[in-house]
């Protein structure tokens, strides 16, 4: 059977929402700590302020912003594991 690169991105992208999930959890109900600093510290990469491109008739506004913490990292790589074994 022939895998495809659209499904090794479907299983990382279920891994990192999964994780990201798990962290946002975490993050509520575990105490003030070592925990929760290490699992609900999160990355923020993207484009802040967004890019808003004005044609006078059309304005487009770019935007893209991703929130990644530790569970979520994990999230995709067992992602990709499962895609293996898959």
């Amino acid at each position: 059977m022939r895998k495809s690169a659209w499904l090794l991105l479907v299983f990382m992208l279920v891994g990192g929402l999964l994780g990201g999930v798990m962290g946002e959890i975490l993050r509520v109900i575990a105490p003030h700590g070592t925990i929760q600093s290490i699992f609900a510290t999160s990355l923020t990469p993207g484009i802040n302020p967004p890019l808003t491109l004005d044609l006078v008739l059309l304005k487009i506004t770019f935007g893209l912003s991703v929130k990644m913490n530790l569970l979520s990292f994990l999230g995709i790589i067992l992602g990709m594991y499962l895609y293996k074994q898959v």
